[in-house]
C-alpha cells in the first residue's frame, strides 16, 4: 500500500523536474543567443571578430552538409513530383505542376530540409566540438585566463552557419526543383514550357526571400542549441555523446515547432501568398 500511494507522487516529482529542466533549458538557450548576437555584433563594429575563425568554421560546415544535403535535395524532388503529378492528374490540372512543386519547395521544403542538414550534421558536430572542448577543461581554461567562449566560440560558429544556411538553402532548392521539372518533362506530363510558365506566373521573389529567412532563423536555433549542450557537457566521452544526441532531438522538435509558427504567420500575412 505504501509503494502505490508513493507511486503518485514519484511521477509528479519526475514531471515537474523535467518542466524544471525544460524551463531551465529555455532560459540558458535565449540568454545564450542573446549574449552570442551582442558579442558577434559588437566584435565586428570594434573590429577584433575573428575572422578566421569564421572562415574555418564556413569551411567546415560546408564539407561536412554540402553532400548529404544534395543527397536528400534529389530524392525530396522526386517524391514532391510523383505526389504532386500524381494528383495533378487526377484533378485535371496538369498545367500547374510546375507552379505547386516550385512553390513548394521554396517555401517549405528548401528550408525544412536545410534545418535538418544544419541541425543532424552542423549541430552534432559543433555540439561534439564544444563538449569535447569542454570535458578537456579548455572552456574553463578560456574563463580563468579572462576570455568569453561565447566570444571566441560560439559568436563565430554563428554567424558561419547563418551564411551556410543561406546557401544551403539555395542549392536544395535548384537541386529539388531540377529534379521535378526532369521528372515530370521526362515522363511526358506536361511540356518544358508549360511547367516553366506555370511556375514563373505564379511564384514571386518573396517566396525566395521567406525561404531564407526560414533558413537564418533556422540555422540560429540549430547552432545556439548545439552551442548551449556542448558548454554543458560535464562527465567525459559518455556525456559528450549523450549531449550530441540531446542536442539532435531537441534542435528537430524546436525547428518543427517554428516553422509552423513562421508559415501560419506568413499565411496571416500574406493570405494571397500562403
Amino acid at each position: 500500500m505504501a509503494a502505490i500511494a508513493a507511486m503518485p507522487k514519484s511521477v509528479f516529482d519526475n514531471m515537474w523536474g523535467r518542466a524544471r529542466a525544460g524551463i531551465n533549458t529555455t532560459g540558458e538557450l535565449v540568454k545564450l543567443g542573446i549574449e552570442s548576437i551582442q558579442w558577434g555584433v559588437s566584435d565586428i563594429i570594434a573590429r577584433r571578430f575573428s575572422w578566421t575563425e569564421f572562415l574555418l568554421q564556413c569551411w567546415f560546415m560546408t564539407r561536412v552538409s554540402l553532400l548529404p544535403t544534395i543527397l536528400v535535395a534529389i530524392p525530396f524532388g522526386v517524391i514532391t513530383s510523383v505526389q504532386i503529378g500524381g494528383a495533378a492528374n487526377q484533378i485535371g490540372a496538369q498545367s500547374f505542376i510546375g507552379a505547386v512543386n516550385g512553390i513548394g519547395v521554396l517555401r517549405q521544403g528548401a528550408p525544412l530540409v536545410t534545418s535538418l542538414m544544419i541541425a543532424g550534421a552542423v549541430g552534432s558536430a559543433i555540439c561534439a566540438d564544444l563538449g569535447a572542448r569542454t570535458a578537456r577543461e579548455e572552456i574553463d581554461a578560456l574563463k580563468v585566463m579572462g576570455i568569453s567562449p561565447i566570444q571566441r566560440l560560439v559568436a563565430p560558429r554563428i554567424l558561419a552557419a547563418l551564411l551556410v544556411a543561406l546557401l544551403l538553402t539555395v542549392i536544395v532548392a535548384m537541386a529539388a526543383m531540377i529534379t521535378a521539372f526532369i521528372m515530370v518533362v521526362g515522363q511526358g506530363q506536361i511540356s518544358a514550357g508549360t511547367y516553366i510558365d506555370s511556375f514563373v506566373s505564379l511564384s514571386q521573389p518573396m517566396d525566395l526571400l521567406v525561404a531564407e529567412i526560414k533558413a537564418l532563423i533556422f540555422g540560429f536555433i540549430a547552432t545556439i542549441v548545439a552551442a548551449q549542450k556542448g558548454l554543458n557537457a560535464r562527465g567525459g566521452p559518455k556525456a559528450v555523446a549523450d549531449a550530441v544526441n540531446q542536442a539532435v532531438v531537441l534542435s528537430v522538435i524546436l525547428l518543427a515547432c517554428v516553422n509552423v509558427g513562421l508559415t501560419q504567420t506568413y499565411v496571416m500575412l500574406f493570405p494571397a501568398g500562403g
